[in-house]
């Protein structure tokens, strides 16, 4: 057999097989039961050390001194 045949078949069948069982398990992952507190963390990551709002652009503070 062909190199090219027999790498042909085996992606049409048992690699076809293989990526969509991972692709099933990663959905399980993602939305397993307790995920959800570990989602929220890390969407809210990025607000975690926030102690102020960011000024307005009209606002005459700026975030860089100027020298």
């Amino acid at each position: 057999m062909e190199t090219y045949s027999f790498l042909r078949q085996f992606a049409d069948s048992w690699a076809l097989l293989a990526l969509f069982l991972i692709f099933v398990g990663v959905i399980f992952w993602a939305f397993r039961p307790g995920s959800r507190r570990l989602h929220d963390e890390a969407a809210n990551s990025i607000f975690r050390h926030d102690k102020m709002p960011a000024p307005d652009d009209d606002s005459p503070q700026t975030h860089v001194k100027e020298a």
